[in-house]
């Protein structure tokens, strides 16, 4: 039998995803799943980027330039400006989501078993890019008695070694909604610059910042020009998971050139894709306001619940929509899968992400899942009812 490759061994399973076939089993008894697993928005994409796909009048769906349609690229530059990261279009690669702009990433700035600095717990697919890419991730673990804040700058020093290539952060945080501010950044952008290397930053969560907290880009730090690498998405922001638009950002010249090889391999993002999301990008900004605070309302109501069962830690998000909550079993893998195969309350179960797959340290954040606050808040009570119940019955 032909042999698959060590590095398809390696690909880590989605923490998010692997459990769905125990949901489509508890389907099947007749339960009733609320998904706490996935960042999947319940909220409606803006009308303007559907009706723009609905009226188009093209007669062929060709392909668009390897980088992403020029008006399209403009529009993305001027968002940009708007919210003071001043770049050009010429800046800017669209790619098929923000995952593409990550391998394009990693292609372009890293070689085999050259290293990349990361906080964790953090998103899980940085794990698979990464052997992906044949490049080694280097976990720095922030804590959840810290609200996951970033750990001391000389951790980060301590790690550095030649084969270091960059450091990523996600800011706000998936898994953690953690938001970095200015002062993180600036001491970050000092070990940068100190040691020559590249600073990417995952931002598709930009627009989802609570508390009167401001969002600070990387690329709003001056003396970045060369160092700084946005990820970028309209996942999240426009409710356009399934468009599979992102883009890479970054001043960097000679980077925006080598990511472009990788962009023209690949032909071209989506036509029809793109058409939407530049018209989204017309989104007035009363529907970003009423999002904030329907997502601040479901954070407040999910902290709230989850605090008022006995053993549990929760870490509270500033950013995006996710919470890392600790709870008290030894393996929340297990846990999640008994949720699904073996437990009902009411005729109702849950389905959460454990957290274990959000590190890449062995033996870290086993007691731990992350949740996504994509439900309505009667929804959230319900969910978050159901997981107290179980964890009164459950055992390790």
């Amino acid at each position: 039998m032909p042999i698959i490759s060590n590095k398809g061994i390696n690909m880590p399973e989605s923490p998010i995803r692997k459990l769905v076939p125990y949901a489509e089993a508890a389907h099947k008894q007749g339960k009733n799943v609320y998904y706490l697993n996935i960042g999947q928005p319940d909220i409606k994409t803006p009308q303007v980027a559907l009706d723009a796909v609905k009226n188009h009048n093209l007669e062929t769906i060709a392909y668009s330039r390897s980088e992403g349609s020029e008006a399209y690229r403009v529009k993305i530059a001027e968002y940009y400006k708007r919210n003071s990261i001043n770049v050009s279009h010429s800046d800017i690669i669209v790619t098929t989501g923000g995952s593409e702009a990550l391998l394009f990433t990693f292609g372009s700035i890293m070689d085999k078993d050259d290293e990349i600095i990361i906080p964790e717990p953090f998103y899980a697919n940085y794990n698979g890019f990464s052997i992906a890419s044949g490049v080694n991730v280097v976990p720095v673990i922030s804590k959840i008695e810290d609200n996951f804040a970033l750990p001391a700058i000389e951790e980060f020093e301590k790690l550095i070694t030649p084969k270091t290539k960059a450091i990523l952060i996600c800011n706000p945080g998936n898994p953690t909604g953690y938001l970095y501010s200015k002062e993180e950044i600036k001491q970050l952008a000092a070990i940068i610059k100190k040691h020559d290397l590249f600073l990417i930053a995952d931002e598709v969560y930009r627009e989802f910042v609570y508390d009167g907290i401001e969002h600070y880009s990387i690329l709003q730090e001056p003396g970045l020009e060369e160092n700084a690498i946005i990820i970028d998405s309209v996942s999240k922001r426009y409710s356009m998971c399934g468009a599979r638009i992102g883009y890479l950002v970054s001043k960097n010249k000679e980077f925006i050139k080598t990511a472009l090889k990788f962009a023209q391999a690949r032909l071209s993002p989506p036509t029809l894709a793109q058409i939407a999301s530049e018209a989204a990008l017309d989104t007035p900004q009363s529907y970003f306001d009423d999002v904030k605070e329907e997502y601040v309302k479901r954070r407040n109501t999910l902290i709230t619940e989850l605090e008022k069962i006995e053993g549990v830690k929760v870490a509270k998000p500033n950013g995006a929509f996710y919470c890392i909550a600790e709870l008290p079993v030894k393996n929340t893998d297990d846990f999640a899968k008994w949720l699904l195969e073996s437990f009902e309350y009411n005729n109702d179960t849950v389905m959460v992400a454990p957290a274990a797959g959000f590190y890449s340290t062995p033996g870290v954040g086993l007691n731990q899942i992350r949740i996504a606050y994509v439900l309505n808040e009667e929804s959230l009570i319900i969910a978050v009812k159901i997981l107290e119940e179980a964890l009164k019955v459950y055992k390790d």
